[in-house]
């Protein structure tokens, strides 16, 4: 709020130099700043930019079965014939070049491997699966049943379901962008079964020793003595809202149990637990001690041909080598890279000898981890040999905070301080499956909805050399409220047949040019594509970041980006409610290096005059609700 001042540890001079000239101060709800939107978009951003992406990636994770539904029933638990479903040969080359425009480098394609779902294949020699074990119609991606296939939903003719896969691959390739899919080692689902996989390989448990809890070798763990039972969910949940089906008996077959997904040791899980999946033994012994080769602390500094001679002697547990087998194959069949569901409950070592395997194969190999654990995240890189992951404890979570009026802005400069060693390796996401829409009442949607995520996108795709993960929809202000059955509203839902309102007006009926968008959403998306082109293309993204301190830094965060002759400064104003005329300081060295006497603003192409005294300067702005500013000095 107006008033509420922080006293900050800033340069004195510099400080009483700003303060003295008065130009920080609230300006009243009613009067109304020209802000970006109003403006003629005649400023052209591409021609500012080089031409080619300089080194930061652009993640676009969309949910494959969602993204070329053009079916809108949206009806709850409803079937695919009742609302539809995407399929890989909605990514048309149109399509691809409209995700590719919003800076896009790799594609994360969700739900690719094939995992459960209540849908009748046995035509094509796939079991059916069943409900009292599979969350949804549609099932979760994150039970895969056979990691040498895909959905066969996702297929035109679910015969040719791989042969369509591999064509997308190779559309995306020529589109200018990289494939990223889903790998789980964590867990599988608990009827994993592969049809498809090659000559030699044996499925997950298939020789496992089932009269022990434990051994090496074997894929899982067992309840040794006892059947797994269903889990109790009476006024909880019902399968397929209740509708019949043959196999929703509130049974299953399993001899002896194995453990659940997420550790759970009992034969009959809770309904809270992960229980359509049962967890992999990695040489884990159920007392937590480690049944294999531990690598040496100074394996943290060494590269991956280091990492790959110390696994080559080693007798490493069967599981390990089921994966590696696992991604070995999608890479020959041209995926690029992987995303790693939970990867915190996996031993480091495995992924150093999974890791360093993938990337002897394929040097340049995308590997993306979930890891929430913010202590962990140095072993994880440094040992696991992980490229990326996930910066949601810090970043995400703080900013959401700011978003939602909890915390002030500047706490996002101590976060990105406290990973200043590892920041490139931490991508910076506002939404995916997991998280809720920036436009759902839960979220900001009650407060400054869809508009909200505009200068948290600025900070977050701008602040670091981190890759940005968009989620499809989010650049139209998906506000994912729909109830489908299994998914919570709030999330667009990753278990059920749906189809997502915003985002198939973008498709407008597999046209994929936002003909059917709002004014509104049609801004919103062009703001998208402006600040993700600057994230993907423009050079000063690869340097150094520098924060800069505010005098009253609740709503504003202001830093700088800079590499060699290339500078920005950015600006980003949290506020719903007031607009603000704010004086930024600029830091000495940056000035000193500075010769014009005007930035461009790359958003608008509006140009700011840099004020100097002395050694002192600054840039005056005035900032709308909601606004941001990136200005090229």
């Amino acid at each position: 709020m107006c008033g509420q001042k922080r006293s900050i540890d800033a340069k004195k001079s510099l400080l009483l130099f700003v303060l003295s000239l008065g130009l920080y101060a609230c300006t009243p709800k009613q009067e109304k700043l020209e802000t970006a939107d109003e403006k003629p978009m005649m400023f052209e951003l591409k021609s500012r930019l080089p031409t080619e992406p300089q080194g930061k990636p652009v993640v676009y994770q969309v949910f494959t079965r969602l993204f070329g539904n053009k079916n809108s029933t949206n009806k709850p638990w409803g079937t695919i014939e009742e609302n539809g479903v995407g399929k890989f040969s909605d990514f048309t080359n149109i399509a691809l070049q409209g995700i590719k425009e919003l800076g896009t480098t790799h594609i994360w394609y969700t739900g690719v491997p094939h995992h459960d779902v209540i849908r009748d294949y046995t035509a094509y020699g796939i079991s059916n699966d069943d409900p009292d074990v599979v969350k949804g119609r549609a099932g979760s991606p994150y039970a895969v049943k056979d990691y040498y296939s895909v959905n066969p939903d996702l297929a035109d003719d679910p015969a040719k379901r791989l042969a369509e896969f591999e064509a997308l691959i190779e559309r995306t390739h020529n589109n200018g962008m990289q494939v990223i899919i889903d790998i789980v080692p964590n867990h599988v689902a608990r009827n994993y079964q592969s049809l498809a996989k090659p000559e030699g390989v044996s499925d997950f448990g298939e020789h496992d020793d089932t009269s022990v809890e434990y051994a090496k070798n074997n894929n899982f763990y067992y309840v040794v003595g006892e059947d797994f039972a269903v889990p109790d969910a009476l006024n909880v949940y019902q399968p397929l809202g209740g509708e019949p089906h043959p196999l929703a008996d509130n049974k299953f077959i399993e001899r002896p149990a194995k453990w659940t997904g997420n550790g759970s040791r009992k034969a009959k899980p809770h309904f809270n637990d992960w229980y359509e999946t049962v967890k992999v033994n990695y040489g884990v012994k159920p007392d937590g001690s480690y049944d294999f080769a531990q690598l040496p602390e100074e394996y943290m500094q060494l590269d991956v041909q280091a990492h790959a001679a110390f696994w080559a002697d080693k007798k490493v547990p069967d599981s390990w080598k089921k994966f590696r087998d696992i991604t070995h194959y999608w890479l020959d069949k041209g995926v690029d890279g992987f995303r790693y569901d939970m990867a915190e409950m996996v031993p480091a070592e495995f992924w150093s000898y999974l890791n360093s395997s993938i990337k002897i194969k394929n040097p340049q190999a995308f590997l993306l981890a979930e890891v929430y654990n913010p202590d962990l995240y140095r072993h994880y890189i440094q040992l696991g040999k992980m490229d990326y992951l996930y910066d949601k404890v810090g970043f995400y979570d703080t900013l959401k905070a700011v978003m939602q009026d909890k915390t002030s802005a500047t706490q996002l400069h101590d976060i990105q301080s406290a990973i200043a060693d590892i920041e490139q390796h931490m991508l910076h996401f506002l939404e995916n499956h997991d998280e809720q829409r920036i436009a759902s009442d839960d979220f900001a949607g009650k407060v400054g909805g869809a508009e909200m995520g505009k200068p948290a996108l600025v900070v977050s795709a701008l602040i670091s050399r981190s890759p940005t993960l968009l989620y499809f929809a989010q650049d139209v202000g998906e506000d994912g409220s729909e109830d489908m059955g299994f998914g919570d509203p709030t999330r667009t839902s990753i278990f059920d047949y749906a189809g997502v309102p915003a985002h198939q007006r973008w498709m407008n009926e597999g046209k994929f040019d936002g003909g059917q968008l709002t004014l509104g959403e049609k801004a919103l998306r062009d703001f998208y594509l402006k600040v993700m082109n600057i994230s993907a293309y423009h050079p000063a993204m690869l340097g150094e970041y520098v924060p800069i301190e505010l005098t009253n830094p609740d709503k504003t965060i202001a830093f700088i980006r800079h590499a060699d002759e290339h500078t920005l400064l950015v600006v980003s104003h949290f506020s719903v409610d007031n607009s603000v005329t704010i004086s930024v300081p600029l830091p000495e060295n940056i000035l000193q290096n500075t010769t014009n006497q005007e930035g461009l603003e790359l958003l608008t192409g509006d140009k700011y005059p840099l004020i100097k005294q002395q050694n002192l300067g600054f840039i005056k702005l005035n900032l709308a609700p909601m606004q941001s500013v990136i200005i090229q000095l």
